[in-house]
């Protein structure tokens, strides 16, 4: 098998927030981008592919709802075609569709948008990724969010917890069937990251308190920037992290004292 090397990623969700300081960091990496976003915000894709093409990168945008397989072997295949190979794919998936629920209250309706974006988008872009990695033969890298809800049951998060639960699971199954293309697989944990999508309207102080009231999440809890994340997802995709796979990042003590 030819060694692995990082040139052309895949980054979903990547219009704002932490797909979009992921995008940057790759850039600065070296690795050149095809940004996806959902097509209602092609306008902020091309804001992304233009500051990427300015660093010296090359960058494709691909607005593609990844809940839609036809959409996401598309992705796939034209990132392949125009930019040489997959070598990396980013899913950042969280369904806008949220609401604060619980179990009993928690509507069909929701659980049929929560679980289109965070499991079935999940599973299809895995399955895509994989197949053309292994049919390029050079290993690759995939990577995906999710968030503490994936190993403890939040309050009034019932669907939302349910997927990332299932998250850990399908990353940790794939990494054991990937391993053997030089294909890893990860997933990373974190808190509270300031994105549009997280605090939204309102000063920060007051989203920040009615979010980790909403969740039973104590105010002590700290948050974080989103080029934490990009740091991480950066050494994540260099050849130097061939040992770690089926790992869900991120699983602290922050964790332990929610339990």
């Amino acid at each position: 098998m030819p060694p692995y090397v990082p040139r052309v990623a895949i980054i979903t969700g990547a219009a704002q927030g932490i797909g979009l300081s992921i995008a940057r960091q790759l850039a600065k990496d070296g690795i050149d981008v095809a940004v996806n976003d959902i097509p209602a915000k092609s306008a902020q894709i091309d804001e992304v592919v233009n500051a990427i093409k300015e660093t010296g990168r090359k960058a494709i945008a691909i607005p593609a709802d990844v809940t839609s397989e036809e959409e996401v072997q598309k992705m796939v295949e034209t990132t392949a075609r125009e930019l040489g190979s997959v070598d990396i794919v980013l899913f950042l998936f969280h369904s806008t569709f949220v609401s604060f629920k619980c179990t009993f209250q928690a509507t069909a309706e929701i659980f049929d948008a929560v679980t289109a974006v965070n499991f079935k988008g999940v599973f299809l872009c895995y399955q895509h990724a994989a197949k053309q990695m292994i049919k390029e033969g050079h290993g690759g890298r995939i990577i995906v969010n999710s968030v503490m809800a994936k190993s403890i049951g939040f309050p009034n998060l019932s669907v939302y917890s349910g997927t990332k639960f299932a998250v850990r699971g399908i990353t940790q199954v794939a990494a054991k069937e990937l391993g053997e293309h030089g294909i890893t697989v990860n997933a990373y944990a974190p808190g509270i990251i300031l994105t549009p999508l997280s605090i939204g309207g309102g000063t920060l102080d007051e989203k920040l308190k009615l979010f980790k009231e909403a969740i039973g999440i104590p105010s002590y809890i700290p948050h974080a920037e989103p080029e934490v994340i990009g740091n991480l997802v950066s050494f994540l995709c260099k050849p130097e992290s061939h040992f770690i796979t089926g790992r869900i990042m991120f699983e602290t003590c922050i964790e332990d004292s929610l339990k």
